[in-house]
């Protein structure tokens, strides 16, 4: 009953919110359950962890029960010998301590086998759950990490996950230990005096109201603790990643009163749950012991013909009821906590994948892009993006998208790898469209560059062959180094290609960074090639030995590039000049000019500075909060 109430079982629903924002309403035992489900491949550890808390429980009415004969014992000195359960009759001198050291050994045993092996199940339990949850976040599409923090999403994993190993090891081991442990108990009360002992069960109903009532109110409160922790998470998090632009603009004193705000928030809800625990246990242990009281005073009225260590055996198994059944009722906060971490885990579990129904596996691709009336709105808004794109690139053909911030260049290049999923057109590789192949199979096809280089804290090497090229021979990755041009600086570092570069390469320059990047493309060699402003971060030199490398890098391949180096653009088979997601002119540099409409225009106000200076301005007020913002 006192497990019951601390799960709610009556009303205990919450809403969980799936990808669609679907309401879905699962009861609390449902949730418990779903968590043990994860239990099941830890079954025999289980079982013997269960066999350990009955021995362990078993030996408490079995210490009540000694004091008896040794009260007896007492009482009628002439006794000699006593008839020792098992043991059979022995002297009282010698048979009780032995009895006593028996039974501690008994459960001794019981306690390691219980703790040991439950303990086990138990991490194994939350190693699975975190593994599940970070694999999870692998699969999910790119919308999802648009629209939620990573200091929210790392504080799921680790505090979030932290609450449910409350749930999962401490407040499992008390619930079966205790509840072991008052089951024996009352079972030995019933056999000594089972009209006592129904004047015991009556309390319970009250004991189990008052469970309930307090598990409600802990279960609000861990959400919002959970969502204090993550606002301090997130905090933290942007100013560690940030901290330049911190320095640069004198913003420590706004992010030390952001922190303030945020730890003085997660502080204050944590002390309400304490008060509130810390005003329900001393209840809980009065409405306890106003039992015990009355109970030994029907005792000493009703005591009969009953000896005194039948009496004392009795008020001691009753005695030992309070803890475990305080213990029983204190393990609701646990639980609750465990509870409110898991509605946020399983709300991640439940997020829709990225779509991947594809069939098509093609070891190699000749890279044909064609486009046919594309149109796409990015998910939650209205607000269309790219309208009715069209054009075809055929392999070893060189795209460039010229425009304005906001015109769509970006979000164009991100669906073409399938980051964000279409609707209304078709974008077909070599034939078939790109969702028909299976998504591992489509990217192994693309080489991707973009102005933000992503780099891991890890050496040169790793991060020039990295995932599905972490095989490739150390040749080939030197190879790929100094054809882009990045060898004359990776041999001047301490440890040459196994220096490693720091948190996202901030032992290195921008232009360093950006060259290990093309790097990792060179070394992919893939057939279709996005370059999103890969050069914008080199200084004139470097971009100059950059553009040779890209210029053999190019060869026989397809090449889709967002630019505005004239360098890069003149050379181009087909320019694409896009203004708010269409595309406005279209042709090669010369015919533009020609043409003498907007790509003239851009071109005569030259075209480096004009559209830097644009995407420079918007980039900064918008791409900070918006990560499609181009």
């Amino acid at each position: 009953m006192l497990v019951f109430a601390a799960l709610n079982l009556d009303d205990g629903y919450y809403v969980m919110p799936d990808a669609l924002n679907r309401p879905q309403a699962f009861s609390s035992f449902k949730l418990y359950m779903r968590l043990l489900g994860y239990m099941r491949r830890y079954w025999f550890m289980f079982g013997i962890s269960m066999i350990g808390y009955i021995i362990f429980a078993s030996t408490q009415p079995m210490l009540a029960g000694l004091l008896k004969y040794f009260v007896d014992g007492l009482a009628s000195p002439e006794a000699a010998l006593v008839d020792l359960p098992l043991l059979g009759s022995m002297q009282l001198l010698y048979g009780v301590p032995l009895a006593l050291l028996l039974i501690t050994v008994w459960q001794g045993l019981g306690s390691f086998l219980g703790g040991y092996y439950l303990a086990r199940v138990s991490l194994g339990l939350v190693q699975d759950l975190r593994i599940a949850l970070f694999n999870n976040l692998l699969t999910l599409p790119n919308r999802y990490f648009d629209s939620h923090s990573s200091g929210y999403l790392i504080s799921r994993i680790t505090y979030n996950v932290g609450s449910v190993t409350g749930a999962a090891t401490d407040a499992l081991k008390v619930m079966v230990r205790e509840g072991l442990t008052v089951v024996f108990l009352f079972g030995y009360l019933l056999w000594m005096n089972w009209k006592l002992t129904m004047v015991m069960v009556a309390i319970l109903p009250l004991i189990a109201l008052m469970v309930k009532s307090a598990s409600k109110k802990f279960r609000s409160q861990s959400r919002k603790i959970q969502g204090a922790m993550g606002e301090l998470t997130h905090v933290s998090s942007e100013t560690i990643q940030n901290y330049r632009v911190v320095r640069s603009f004198g913003g420590e004193r706004y992010e030390r009163e952001r922190f303030h705000d945020a730890s003085e928030d997660s502080t204050r809800k944590q002390l309400r749950m304490t008060r509130t625990s810390a005003i329900y246990t001393p209840s809980l242990q009065f409405v306890n012991y106003a039992a015990m009281a009355f109970l030994m005073f029907l005792v000493l009225f009703l005591r009969g013909d009953a000896s005194v260590g039948d009496l004392v055996a009795y008020i001691t198994a009753a005695g030992l009821l309070p803890k475990p059944i305080r213990q029983l009722s204190e393990v609701s906060s646990t639980i609750q906590k465990g509870l409110a971490g898991a509605e946020s885990i399983f709300e991640q579990l439940d997020e829709t994948p990225e779509p991947d129904t594809g069939t098509v596996e093609k070891d190699n691709v000749r890279g044909a892009l064609d486009i046919r009336g594309l149109s796409f709105v990015y998910p939650g808004t209205d607000r269309v993006v790219l309208d009715d794109i069209s054009f075809s690139v055929e392999p070893g053909q060189m795209v460039a998208l010229v425009g304005r911030s906001g015109s769509g260049k970006s979000t164009l290049a991100n669906l073409i790898p399938r980051f964000y999923q279409h609707d209304q057109g078709q974008i077909l590789l070599d034939g078939s469209p790109i969702e028909d192949y299976r998504i591992e199979n489509l990217r192994k096809h693309i080489a991707l560059v973009t102005q933000q280089v992503s780099l891991f804290n890890d050496t040169v090497l790793n991060n020039i062959a990295y995932g599905d090229l972490r095989h490739v021979p150390r040749e080939q990755v030197e190879q790929a180094a100094r054809s882009a041009y990045a060898s004359e600086f990776i041999e001047r570092l301490p440890q040459g290609f196994d220096t490693v570069v720091g948190e996202n390469g901030v032992m290195l320059s921008g232009g360093q960074r950006q060259r290990l990047a093309i790097a990792r493309a060179l070394l992919k060699s893939a057939p279709l090639l996005i370059l999103d402003e890969a050069t914008s971060a080199l200084d004139t030199e470097s971009e100059r030995y950059i553009q040779s490398a890209l210029d053999k890098v190019m060869e026989g391949r397809t090449t889709v590039v967002i630019a505005h180096r004239l360098s890069t653009i003149e050379k181009a088979d087909l320019i694409l000049v896009m203004d708010q997601g269409r595309i406005v002119e279209r042709g090669t540099h010369e015919t533009l000019l020609a043409a003498n409409g907007y790509y003239a225009r851009l071109h005569a106000m030259g075209l480096d500075e004009q559209c830097e200076a644009v995407e420079g301005v918007q980039g900064v007020q918008k791409g900070a909060s918006d990560p499609r913002a181009s």
